[in-house]
């Protein structure tokens, strides 16, 4: 008899273990959200940035050169926008509005222009004001020199902190050997200015003799997302990577990321570019990918649209075609997910004012993700 009640006892207690194991296992799965993704805006080969106006229209930068104004479901071009340098990956890049655009009506672009002495192009940013459906008022805030010819790494996002300063990023170029470590030069930075274009006191190198003062962070190779996180305030990034390698990082006032001294990639050739993924006085990404995803906009997901992706990061990847969810603890990614996999090389992800999430797609269009009850 002894025996059979212990038999019971230590079946019910075994069942009762299965069963708390599956709870937690349960527990720490992620709950998988249904969503219909609707293209929005059709017909745009490589929409580069996106913007929503107060009246909820939206701004859509199309890498040739054309701003795209859609409103009521029209699309129509923005007249005399900046005139761009279209090579590679350089063109008419991102578009952001300012914090206070309802009080002041400023618009940034980012873009490659031919403007300096030297052949080819590099980074710029410009502000200017929407008359109807002209630019007005256009004012270049940042020129990075010096011009090149090469096609590769302008960088191009722009992104606000919560006191309002601008931030944008510059590739190195191709160059990787000569710009990124050196402040003296423009090329594998993050910078920060205010909207008006004039330099933070506290900029961290605004005493250092030649210095590029507007130089926020360096040691970068291609950051081309760039994010405000809506609790910290903090600006995040993400990069390419050569061939693996790509990174998110958390940027800080005069920190150096390490390119090309460490990375977590090698030449495309499959060579090394150095023995180092660590160095002191380097920092380490938050997160890097390999093999590279070629990581492009990026956004974090605060709205009710999505309760079961609050607190994830987006991240849109041009080459495996498909936007990413990052679920975060503690600054770590402790999930990966696929979001509209083989739609197309994403370009861009934003969460716009109201709540839904809105996806650049190249040769496709703008995509909404409206969740199903």
């Amino acid at each position: 008899m002894k025996n059979s009640i212990a038999l019971v006892l230590l079946m019910f207690l075994s069942l009762h273990i299965s069963c708390a194991q599956q709870d937690e296992n349960e527990a720490n799965t992620p709950k998988k959200v249904t969503y219909t993704p609707q293209l929005v805006v059709e017909g745009i080969s490589i929409p580069w940035g996106m913007a929503f106006l107060p009246d909820g229209s939206m701004l859509i930068t199309e890498k040739s050169g054309e701003i795209i104004h859609f409103k009521d479901g029209q699309k129509s071009v923005v007249e005399n926008g900046p005139t761009v340098y279209n090579r590679g990956q350089g063109g008419l890049l991102d578009i952001a509005i300012d914090p206070d655009y309802q009080n002041n009506g400023w618009i940034y672009i980012s873009y490659a222009s031919e403007e300096g002495e030297e052949k080819g192009g590099n980074t710029a940013i410009m502000r200017a004001k929407l008359n109807g459906n002209s630019l007005t008022e256009k004012e270049v805030l940042y020129k990075a020199g010096p011009n090149t010819t090469r096609g590769q790494h302008f960088g191009s996002r722009i992104a606000f902190d919560k006191d309002g300063y601008l931030y944008f990023s510059i590739g190195d170029r191709g160059d990787r050997d000569v710009n990124p470590q050196d402040i003296t030069r423009d090329g594998g930075k993050v910078y920060r200015i205010h909207r008006d274009g004039s330099i933070p006191s506290d900029n961290p190198f605004v005493d250092k003799e030649g210095a590029k003062t507007a130089v926020f962070s360096y040691g970068h190779r291609n950051p081309q997302g760039m994010v405000q996180h809506p609790e910290t305030g903090a600006i995040w990034t993400n990069e390419h990577g050569p061939m693996g390698g790509d990174e998110i990082n958390i940027v800080g006032k005069g920190n150096n990321y390490g390119w090309p001294v460490i990375t977590y990639g090698v030449n495309y050739s499959g060579t090394p570019i150095t023995d180092e993924t660590q160095r002191k006085g380097m920092e380490d990404p938050l997160y890097y990918w390999v093999p590279s995803i070629a990581p492009s906009g990026m956004a974090f997901v605060s709205s009710d649209k999505y309760p079961e992706w609050k607190g994830s990061l987006l991240v849109g990847s041009l080459k495996f075609q498909y936007l990413e969810r990052l679920e975060l603890k503690d600054n770590k990614v402790v999930y990966r997910e696929k979001i509209m996999p083989d739609m197309g090389r994403v370009r861009d992800v934003r969460q716009a004012p109201d709540g839904y999430i809105y996806v650049a797609v190249e040769g496709k269009g703008i995509y909404k993700l409206v969740p199903k009850e």
